[in-house]
């Protein structure tokens, strides 16, 4: 499966972006999907997953209550809806695909490319 996230940009902080990762090459909805986020000298770290069915979404404790992971698998799609943002969401966001929501929040098999989420102070 192939991945194409974007979205990112730059944003004051207690602004909102949505990030979108389109995919293409398997059965989107056979997989399940994730967002990581990674900063310069950091391990990759994980953000929120959603099952195949968009009805188990998880995230990581510093996002809950702010981020949203959904899903359109009409649309190849999988969303991440960023509200409340804070400048230590700053990262470069990956989208990931798994077969299993336990492989998509700890080894995804599939990564996308990032997109730069900056937030201002």
């Amino acid at each position: 499966v192939q991945l194409q996230a974007f979205g990112g940009g730059l944003v004051q902080a207690g602004g909102s972006l949505r990030l979108s990762c389109a995919a293409s090459g398997r059965t989107f909805s056979s997989y399940a999907m994730g967002w990581f986020r990674q900063t310069p000298g950091k391990k990759r770290e994980f953000v929120a997953a959603i099952n195949y069915a968009g009805d188990m979404p998880s995230y990581t404790d510093s996002v809950k209550g702010r981020f949203t992971i959904s899903r359109d698998n009409a649309k190849n799609t999988v969303y991440l809806q960023m509200n409340s943002l804070k400048p230590e969401d700053t990262a470069v966001y990956y989208c990931a695909a798994d077969k299993q929501l336990v492989g998509v929040t700890n080894y995804p098999d599939y990564w996308g490319q990032g997109t730069q989420v900056t937030v201002s102070s």
